[in-house]
Protein backbone atom coordinates (compact mmCIF):
# COMPACT_ATOMS: atom_id res chain seq x y z
CA UNK A 1 0.00 0.00 0.00
CA UNK A 2 2.23 2.23 0.96
CA UNK A 3 4.41 1.37 -2.27
CA UNK A 4 1.75 2.20 -4.22
CA UNK A 5 1.25 5.79 -3.07
CA UNK A 6 4.82 6.47 -3.02
CA UNK A 7 4.89 5.45 -7.03
CA UNK A 8 1.61 7.61 -7.31
CA UNK A 9 3.31 10.16 -5.64
CA UNK A 10 6.58 9.82 -7.71
CA UNK A 11 4.49 9.46 -10.80
CA UNK A 12 1.84 12.55 -10.09
CA UNK A 13 4.61 15.24 -9.26
CA UNK A 14 5.25 18.23 -11.13
CA UNK A 15 9.20 17.58 -12.87
CA UNK A 16 8.79 19.69 -15.34
CA UNK A 17 8.11 22.76 -13.03
CA UNK A 18 11.01 21.50 -10.66
CA UNK A 19 13.53 21.53 -13.69
CA UNK A 20 12.12 25.05 -14.54
CA UNK A 21 12.61 26.60 -11.22
CA UNK A 22 15.92 24.95 -11.07
CA UNK A 23 16.87 26.14 -13.98
CA UNK A 24 15.63 30.08 -13.52
CA UNK A 25 17.55 29.37 -10.32
CA UNK A 26 20.65 28.56 -12.09
CA UNK A 27 20.39 31.34 -14.42
CA UNK A 28 19.29 34.00 -11.87
CA UNK A 29 22.45 33.05 -10.11
CA UNK A 30 24.73 32.66 -13.00
CA UNK A 31 23.52 36.67 -13.58
CA UNK A 32 24.08 38.11 -10.16
CA UNK A 33 27.95 36.64 -10.20
CA UNK A 34 28.22 38.10 -13.91
CA UNK A 35 27.29 41.58 -12.47
CA UNK A 36 28.76 41.24 -9.24
CA UNK A 37 32.13 40.64 -11.48
CA UNK A 38 30.90 43.73 -13.85
CA UNK A 39 30.60 46.05 -11.01
CA UNK A 40 33.71 45.10 -9.24
CA UNK A 41 35.76 45.24 -12.76
CA UNK A 42 33.84 48.69 -13.27
CA UNK A 43 34.80 49.77 -9.46
CA UNK A 44 38.55 49.26 -9.79
CA UNK A 45 38.55 51.19 -13.43
CA UNK A 46 37.31 54.26 -11.80
CA UNK A 47 39.55 53.45 -8.59
CA UNK A 48 42.77 53.19 -10.84
CA UNK A 49 41.14 56.22 -13.03
CA UNK A 50 41.40 58.65 -9.95
CA UNK A 51 44.17 57.54 -7.56
CA UNK A 52 46.97 56.14 -10.58
CA UNK A 53 46.00 57.44 -13.49
CA UNK A 54 49.52 59.34 -14.69
CA UNK A 55 47.53 61.31 -17.77
CA UNK A 56 45.90 63.52 -15.84
CA UNK A 57 46.44 66.04 -12.62
CA UNK A 58 47.44 63.64 -9.42
CA UNK A 59 46.05 64.82 -6.13
CA UNK A 60 48.02 62.69 -3.82
CA UNK A 61 51.94 61.01 -4.18
CA UNK A 62 52.02 57.87 -6.21
CA UNK A 63 52.54 55.87 -2.91
CA UNK A 64 49.93 57.03 -1.22
CA UNK A 65 47.59 56.85 -4.05
CA UNK A 66 48.98 53.22 -4.41
CA UNK A 67 48.06 53.15 -0.58
CA UNK A 68 44.48 54.01 -0.82
CA UNK A 69 43.63 52.22 -3.81
CA UNK A 70 44.93 48.97 -2.01
CA UNK A 71 42.60 49.58 0.77
CA UNK A 72 39.53 50.41 -1.23
CA UNK A 73 40.13 47.45 -3.99
CA UNK A 74 39.72 45.21 -0.82
CA UNK A 75 36.58 47.60 0.47
CA UNK A 76 35.11 47.12 -2.45
CA UNK A 77 35.35 43.18 -2.90
CA UNK A 78 33.82 42.85 0.51
CA UNK A 79 30.81 44.68 -0.36
CA UNK A 80 30.27 43.76 -3.81
CA UNK A 81 30.76 39.84 -2.29
CA UNK A 82 27.97 40.39 0.09
CA UNK A 83 25.49 42.16 -1.77
CA UNK A 84 25.55 39.22 -4.55
CA UNK A 85 25.15 36.62 -1.52
CA UNK A 86 22.02 38.86 -0.26
CA UNK A 87 20.27 38.43 -3.63
CA UNK A 88 20.93 34.98 -4.11
CA UNK A 89 19.63 33.91 -1.06
CA UNK A 90 16.82 36.32 -1.40
CA UNK A 91 15.95 34.38 -4.30
CA UNK A 92 16.33 31.07 -3.05
CA UNK A 93 14.59 31.35 0.12
CA UNK A 94 12.06 34.30 -0.87
CA UNK A 95 13.79 35.80 2.46
CA UNK A 96 12.94 39.88 2.92
CA UNK A 97 15.53 41.91 2.31
CA UNK A 98 15.20 44.03 5.75
CA UNK A 99 14.46 40.98 7.71
CA UNK A 100 17.68 39.35 6.14
CA UNK A 101 19.90 42.43 6.89
CA UNK A 102 18.59 42.95 10.59
CA UNK A 103 19.28 38.69 10.77
CA UNK A 104 22.83 39.80 9.67
CA UNK A 105 23.32 42.78 12.08
CA UNK A 106 22.06 40.54 14.85
CA UNK A 107 24.07 38.08 14.10
CA UNK A 108 27.40 40.24 13.39
CA UNK A 109 26.53 41.95 17.09
CA UNK A 110 26.75 38.12 18.30
CA UNK A 111 29.93 37.07 16.26
CA UNK A 112 31.73 40.62 17.25
CA UNK A 113 32.48 38.96 20.78
CA UNK A 114 34.20 35.90 19.17
CA UNK A 115 35.94 37.72 16.74
CA UNK A 116 37.66 40.64 18.60
CA UNK A 117 40.63 40.03 16.56
CA UNK A 118 38.90 40.50 13.35
CA UNK A 119 37.74 44.30 14.72
CA UNK A 120 41.16 44.53 15.68
CA UNK A 121 43.07 43.94 12.09
CA UNK A 122 40.10 46.26 10.32
CA UNK A 123 40.56 49.33 12.66
CA UNK A 124 44.34 48.68 12.68
CA UNK A 125 43.84 49.01 8.68
CA UNK A 126 42.50 52.62 8.78
CA UNK A 127 45.05 54.22 11.78
CA UNK A 128 47.84 52.60 9.49
CA UNK A 129 46.17 54.20 6.42
CA UNK A 130 45.35 57.71 7.92
CA UNK A 131 48.06 58.02 10.41
CA UNK A 132 50.72 57.37 6.87
CA UNK A 133 52.96 54.98 8.74
CA UNK A 134 54.05 53.44 5.80
CA UNK A 135 52.54 52.93 1.97
CA UNK A 136 52.80 51.06 -0.68
CA UNK A 137 56.41 50.29 -2.26
CA UNK A 138 57.84 51.69 1.01
CA UNK A 139 60.88 49.05 2.63
CA UNK A 140 59.42 48.35 6.44
CA UNK A 141 60.29 46.10 9.23
CA UNK A 142 57.52 44.81 12.05
CA UNK A 143 58.40 42.43 14.48
CA UNK A 144 60.63 39.38 13.12
CA UNK A 145 59.55 40.71 9.18
CA UNK A 146 60.34 42.79 6.59
CA UNK A 147 59.89 43.72 3.13
CA UNK A 148 58.22 45.64 0.58
CA UNK A 149 54.78 46.97 0.88
CA UNK A 150 52.95 45.49 -1.86
CA UNK A 151 49.27 45.74 -0.34
CA UNK A 152 47.50 47.19 2.21
CA UNK A 153 44.11 45.72 2.37
CA UNK A 154 41.08 46.18 4.82
CA UNK A 155 42.43 43.00 7.09
CA UNK A 156 45.81 42.13 6.58
CA UNK A 157 49.14 44.06 5.01
CA UNK A 158 51.39 41.88 2.37
CA UNK A 159 55.17 42.36 2.71
CA UNK A 160 57.31 40.73 -0.26
CA UNK A 161 61.08 40.01 1.67
CA UNK A 162 64.22 40.22 -0.30
CA UNK A 163 63.89 36.40 -0.41
CA UNK A 164 61.05 36.57 -2.84
CA UNK A 165 59.00 35.24 0.41
CA UNK A 166 55.64 36.93 1.07
CA UNK A 167 54.81 37.68 4.22
CA UNK A 168 51.06 38.12 5.27
CA UNK A 169 50.59 40.33 8.48
CA UNK A 170 47.08 41.38 9.96
CA UNK A 171 46.80 45.04 10.77
CA UNK A 172 45.87 44.59 14.42
CA UNK A 173 48.97 42.60 15.15
CA UNK A 174 51.17 45.06 13.75
CA UNK A 175 52.11 46.80 17.26
CA UNK A 176 55.77 49.20 15.91
CA UNK A 177 56.97 49.80 12.66
CA UNK A 178 60.55 50.45 11.27
CA UNK A 179 60.36 52.25 7.92
CA UNK A 180 62.93 52.50 6.06
CA UNK A 181 62.01 54.55 3.06
CA UNK A 182 60.95 58.08 4.70
CA UNK A 183 63.62 60.98 4.56
CA UNK A 184 67.42 60.62 4.20
CA UNK A 185 68.86 57.14 4.62
CA UNK A 186 72.35 56.80 5.57
CA UNK A 187 74.84 54.98 4.05
CA UNK A 188 77.74 53.78 5.98
CA UNK A 189 80.90 51.94 4.39
CA UNK A 190 83.68 50.54 6.89
CA UNK A 191 86.86 49.90 5.75
CA UNK A 192 89.76 48.03 6.99
CA UNK A 193 93.13 48.58 6.68
CA UNK A 194 96.65 47.22 8.09
CA UNK A 195 98.28 49.18 10.51
CA UNK A 196 101.55 49.14 7.96
CA UNK A 197 100.01 50.57 5.47
CA UNK A 198 100.01 54.90 5.34
CA UNK A 199 96.78 55.84 6.62
CA UNK A 200 96.66 59.75 4.67
CA UNK A 201 97.41 57.91 1.60
CA UNK A 202 94.35 55.44 2.24
CA UNK A 203 91.87 57.93 3.63
CA UNK A 204 93.30 60.44 0.15
CA UNK A 205 92.53 57.86 -1.93
CA UNK A 206 88.72 57.17 -0.22
CA UNK A 207 88.42 61.06 -0.88
CA UNK A 208 88.55 60.66 -4.57
CA UNK A 209 86.86 57.85 -4.56
CA UNK A 210 83.70 59.81 -3.06
CA UNK A 211 83.82 62.74 -4.91
CA UNK A 212 83.48 60.54 -8.36
CA UNK A 213 80.57 58.30 -6.51
CA UNK A 214 78.80 61.48 -5.51
CA UNK A 215 78.64 62.49 -8.92
CA UNK A 216 77.61 59.40 -10.65
CA UNK A 217 74.90 58.81 -8.26
CA UNK A 218 73.72 62.30 -8.75
CA UNK A 219 70.26 63.52 -7.34
CA UNK A 220 70.20 60.00 -5.71
CA UNK A 221 72.40 61.52 -2.91
CA UNK A 222 71.37 64.28 -0.38
CA UNK A 223 75.06 64.80 1.58
CA UNK A 224 77.65 63.44 -0.42
CA UNK A 225 79.75 60.60 0.66
CA UNK A 226 82.60 61.90 3.37
CA UNK A 227 85.26 60.07 4.59
CA UNK A 228 85.29 60.26 8.62
CA UNK A 229 88.74 58.78 9.43
CA UNK A 230 89.55 56.62 11.82
CA UNK A 231 86.88 55.11 14.01
CA UNK A 232 87.58 52.03 15.60
CA UNK A 233 91.62 49.92 15.65
CA UNK A 234 90.87 46.07 15.69
CA UNK A 235 93.34 43.59 16.41
CA UNK A 236 95.22 43.83 13.27
CA UNK A 237 93.60 46.17 11.35
CA UNK A 238 92.53 50.37 10.89
CA UNK A 239 88.88 50.61 10.40
CA UNK A 240 88.14 54.11 8.45
CA UNK A 241 84.39 54.81 7.67
CA UNK A 242 83.04 56.54 5.38
CA UNK A 243 79.39 58.24 5.88
CA UNK A 244 76.90 59.58 3.52
CA UNK A 245 72.65 60.77 3.00
CA UNK A 246 70.45 58.98 0.41
CA UNK A 247 66.74 59.03 -0.92
CA UNK A 248 64.96 55.84 0.33
CA UNK A 249 65.96 53.03 -1.10
CA UNK A 250 69.32 54.11 -2.48
CA UNK A 251 71.80 53.68 0.40
CA UNK A 252 72.30 50.04 -0.36
CA UNK A 253 73.63 50.76 -3.60
CA UNK A 254 75.05 53.29 -3.09
CA UNK A 255 77.63 51.26 -0.07
CA UNK A 256 77.90 48.19 -2.45
CA UNK A 257 79.35 51.17 -5.49
CA UNK A 258 81.82 52.73 -2.83
CA UNK A 259 83.30 49.57 -1.89
CA UNK A 260 83.86 48.53 -5.30
CA UNK A 261 85.69 51.38 -6.53
CA UNK A 262 87.06 52.17 -3.03
CA UNK A 263 88.24 48.51 -3.73
CA UNK A 264 89.96 49.04 -7.28
CA UNK A 265 91.45 52.10 -6.32
CA UNK A 266 93.38 50.66 -3.57
CA UNK A 267 94.67 47.71 -5.79
CA UNK A 268 95.80 50.59 -8.34
CA UNK A 269 97.78 52.60 -5.42
CA UNK A 270 99.22 49.63 -3.94
CA UNK A 271 97.42 49.93 -1.02
CA UNK A 272 97.20 46.59 0.71
CA UNK A 273 93.72 45.10 2.18
CA UNK A 274 93.09 42.48 5.45
CA UNK A 275 94.34 39.15 4.37
CA UNK A 276 93.15 35.95 5.98
CA UNK A 277 95.91 33.79 6.77
CA UNK A 278 94.74 30.11 5.66
CA UNK A 279 97.25 26.78 7.25
CA UNK A 280 97.05 24.38 5.40
CA UNK A 281 98.35 20.92 7.07
CA UNK A 282 99.30 17.52 6.22
CA UNK A 283 96.86 15.16 7.82
CA UNK A 284 98.88 11.93 6.98
CA UNK A 285 102.22 13.95 8.38
CA UNK A 286 100.40 14.66 11.35
CA UNK A 287 99.35 11.25 12.19
CA UNK A 288 102.55 9.62 11.46
CA UNK A 289 103.68 11.95 13.73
Amino acid sequence: MNSLWINNSFLDFDWQKLGMTILNSLIYIVLVLIIARVAYGLAIYLLRRMLLDHRGKKLLDERKANTIFSLLKSMAFYLIAFTAIIHVLKHLFSFDTGTLLASASVLGVALGFGSQSLVKDIIGGFFILFEDQFSVGDYVQTGQFSGVVEETGIRATHLRDWGGELHIIPNGSITAVTNYSRGKMRALVDIQVPYDEDLDKAMAVMHTVCEQVGIEFGDKIIDPPTVQGVIQFGERNTVLRVIAFTQPNEQWSLERELRRQIHSAFLKEGIRTPQQNVFVTNPIKDSSG
